[in-house]
């Protein structure tokens, strides 16, 4: 495993919920990291934020890490979820609720 994985499994399994981002929650920098902030925020859970903009090894190593080739990635208790068009997928169909409350992340 290379460095940039071992540093991305670390984050993964350090935080309940994770959002791997283009920016800050405070200042996105995409429109589809904006909206992923937007849905997690709505719902009133805490989750932690990783600015791949600062680091070129966790933003090229993160793709090959979910085997997903966009950002932002959303990752619940270790498991990744998907990215901005699937949270809002299931967001809008209350499916995202619902597996978060499976997991046993309740809104703060």
């Amino acid at each position: 495993m290379s460095d940039s994985n071992t540093r991305i499994a670390e984050i993964v399994n350090g935080n309940d919920v994770v959002l791997f981002m283009k920016g800050t929650a405070l200042f996105p920098q995409c429109g589809f990291s904006s909206r992923a902030v937007a849905i997690l925020d709505h719902l009133g859970v805490k989750y932690e934020t990783v600015d791949v903009l600062q680091d070129m090894e966790i933003r090229q190593g993160i793709k090959s890490y979910s085997d997903w080739p966009t950002i932002p990635q959303l990752y619940v208790k270790g498991e990744f979820v998907g990215g901005s068009d699937i949270m809002m997928e299931m967001f809008e169909a209350g499916e995202l609720q619902q597996f978060l409350s499976d997991q046993g992340i309740a809104a703060a």
